[in-house]
C-alpha cells in the first residue's frame, strides 16, 4: 500500500496506525505531507490557538554512575576526581531560585550512585516537601529506581511507594532512549532492559505518579526500531489507561548529542550518515509520533537539542507543548549542546512568533495564569510550511 493511501485513509477514518503502516510513512511520505497531517491531528486533539510551557528547573543531584552509557558525557565513575553529590542545602537553594521566578516543578535526576540507599532519597524528598510545599517534585528516572532497589535490597515498587509516601510527585521519563533490545545492548549494555523501564513506569502509574515517555534516536537504528519504541510506549499506555485511568502525560523525543561522548568519538568517521539526526529528520519524527500516539495527548518540542527555531517548526507539525525553561541542565549540555536554559520571555516569544498563544502549565498539564507576552503578533496558528 502506498504512503498516500495509508495517510489519506488514516486521516479520514481516524483509525489507529499500525506499526507496519507507520514504517511506510516514516520511510516514504514527503515531510510536508506528514507535517500537514500531524498539524491537523494536533488541532483535533489540542486546539489550534494555545501552546503550553512549564517554568521549572533541572537539578542533577549527582554525577556518580555505574551504568557507563556510551552516549553520556555527564556521568563519572565512582572514585573519579570530578564526582559530586549535592546536599540538601545546595538543592534547596536551587529550588528557592526557581520559586523566585514563579516556577512550579523541579525535575531531579542523576546517576546510579552505589553509595546512596533509600534513606538518602526519602529524607531528601521529605525535606524538600517541607521546605518548598508548592513545588512539584518529579524525581529519579526508572534506571535510578532500579539502582536504589539494588542498593537497598527491596523491589522497585517498594522504592516507588516509599518515595511517594515521602512526597514525590512524579517519575521523569529519562533513560528510555531506545526501547529495543538490540539497540540498547550496543549503546548502554549495563542499563536495565526495555522491559525493566516499562515495568517501572507501569508501577509508577499504578501508584498515581505523573509520568512522561521519552525517546532518544540517532544511534544508527532503523525506522523499524524507532516505530518499535513507539509501539511499546503505546501498548503500555493502553494498558495503564485501562487499569489506572491514566498513563503518560506526554511524549518527548530528541536526537542523540554526539559531540563530546564515547559513542560519538567511537563512530566518528564511519556511519556518518546514520548517526545523529538533523532538523528534517527530527521534524519527521515529531510528525510520525503525533500520528502514531492516539492515546497520548501531548507531544513536546525539544528546543534544548534542536534550538528554538526548529522547535517552532515542530509546533506547526504535531507538537503542542514548548517544554520548559529548564533553568539548569547538565546531562545533555555535557554532550555538546550550548543553550540549555531559556527565560519565560524567550519561550513566549518563540510561541507567539510561531502563531500561537503561550500558556503556562504544571507537570499535570493543568493550565495556569499566564502573564501577557511582550511579543505582540496576531495569535492565530498558521498552516505549516509546504516544504522544509
Amino acid at each position: 500500500m502506498s504512503w498516500q493511501v495509508i495517510l489519506d485513509s488514516h486521516m479520514r477514518s481516524g483509525q489507529r496506525l499500525s506499526p507496519e503502516d507507520a514504517v511506510v510513512l516514516y520511510e516514504k511520505a514527503p515531510l510536508h505531507s506528514l507535517r500537514r497531517s500531524a498539524n491537523q491531528r494536533r488541532i483535533e486533539m489540542n486546539g489550534k490557538e494555545e501552546v503550553t510551557y512549564l517554568i521549572d528547573r533541572n537539578i542533577n543531584y549527582t554525577n556518580v554512575c555505574t551504568i557507563n552509557c556510551q552516549f553520556c558525557s555527564f556521568y563519572r565513575p565512582p572514585g573519579h576526581d570530578e564526582t559530586y553529590t549535592q546536599d540538601l542545602n545546595e538543592i534547596s537553594n536551587r529550588v528557592k531560585e526557581l520559586e523566585q521566578i514563579d516556577g512550579v516543578r523541579i525535575l531531579m535526576q542523576g546517576g546510579v550512585n552505589p553509595d546512596l540507599g533509600i534513606d538518602f532519597y526519602t529524607d531528601l524528598i521529605k525535606s524538600l516537601r517541607e521546605l518548598h510545599p508548592t513545588i512539584d517534585l518529579d524525581c529519579f528516572s526508572p534506571i535510578e529506581i532500579e539502582g536504589i532497589a539494588d542498593v537497598t535490597g527491596i523491589s522497585t515498587l517498594q522504592v516507588l511507594e516509599k518515595l511517594k509516601e515521602a512526597g514525590m510527585h512524579g517519575l521523569p521519563g529519562g533513560g528510555a532512549e531506545m526501547l529495543v533490545d538490540e539497540v540498547r545492548s550496543d549503546v548502554s549494555p549495563k542499563k536495565g532492559s526495555p522491559a525493566n523501564w516499562l515495568r517501572v513506569m507501569s508501577e509508577a502509574q499504578s501508584l498515581g505518579l505523573i509520568t512522561s515517555a521519552t525517546n532518544v534516536f540517532g544511534f544508527g537504528e532503523t525506522e523499524e526500531h524507532r516505530i518499535e519504541h513507539m509501539r511499546r510506549i503505546r501498548e503500555l499506555q493502553d494498558e495503564s489507561i485501562s487499569k489506572y485511568g491514566k498513563g503518560f502525560t506526554s511524549f518527548i523525543a530528541w536526537p542523540v548529542q554526539l559531540e563530546n561522548n564515547t559513542y560519538g568519538k567511537r563512530n566518528r568517521g564511519r556511519n556518518k550518515f546514520e548517526l545523529g539526526a538533523g532538523p528534517s529528520e527530527y521534524l519527521r519524527h515529531v510528525a510520525i509520533s503525533r500520528l502514531f500516539f492516539d492515546n497520548i495527548e501531548h507531544i513536546q518540542a525539544s528546543w534544548p537539542t534542536m534550538g528554538l527555531s526548529i522547535a517552532q517548526m515542530a509546533l506547526l507539525g504535531g507538537a503542542d507543548d514548548a517544554g520548559s525553561t529548564m533553568m539548569e541542565e547538565n546531562v545533555v549540555s555535557a554532550s555538546g549542546t550550548d543553550k540549555m536554559s531559556a527565560s519565560e520571555h524567550e519561550l513566549q516569544d518563540a510561541i507567539v512568533r510561531a502563531g500561537f498563544r503561550p500558556r503556562r502549565r504544571n507537570s499535570r498539564y493543568e493550565l495556569l495564569d499566564t502573564p501577557d507576552p511582550e511579543t505582540k503578533l496576531e495569535l492565530l496558528a498558521a498552516p505549516p510550511p509546504t516544504q522544509f
